[in-house]
């Protein structure tokens, strides 16, 4: 029969279940995370008196004053924006495109853009201004 004080010694506290509910955190909140996909291009957006902070933008087009498309940090065709628009979109359906076109763009290219993100299936799509004062 053992004493008292072995029972003391062999007594442990066994961190494996700890550990596996930390690490299936961990996976959950990387998972369900939603990743920003930038531009890749600064533009200068135009004022306007009714711009409003968007919340969940998850994908950014550029249209810059030289007639160049960015996508997530590259120029694209407008033939192809549709399709890259597609995939990236089909990452995070919750989130809304906005698309920044910059104060000397052509109004006729970003909203040939437009078109191709509407097309895609896209249904929360905004154009990014500045809040004049």
């Amino acid at each position: 029969m053992r004493n008292h004080a072995q029972q003391d010694d062999d007594t442990e506290i066994n961190m494996t279940p700890m550990l596996d509910i930390v690490f299936i955190m961990l996976i959950f909140f990387i998972v369900t995370a939603v990743f920003v996909k930038e531009s890749g291009f600064t533009v200068t957006k135009p004022g306007a008196e009714t711009a409003r902070k968007q919340p969940q933008v998850s994908v950014l087009i550029a249209v810059s004053s030289d007639g160049e498309i960015w996508l997530n940090r590259n120029p694209v065709e407008i033939d192809a924006l549709r399709t890259e628009v597609e995939k990236l979109y089909a990452e995070n359906p919750k989130g809304t495109i906005a698309i920044q076109g910059d104060e000397e763009a052509d109004a006729v290219l970003v909203m040939k853009v437009y078109d191709a993100v509407r097309d895609a299936g896209v249904e929360k799509i905004a154009i990014s201004t500045e809040l004049e004062k």
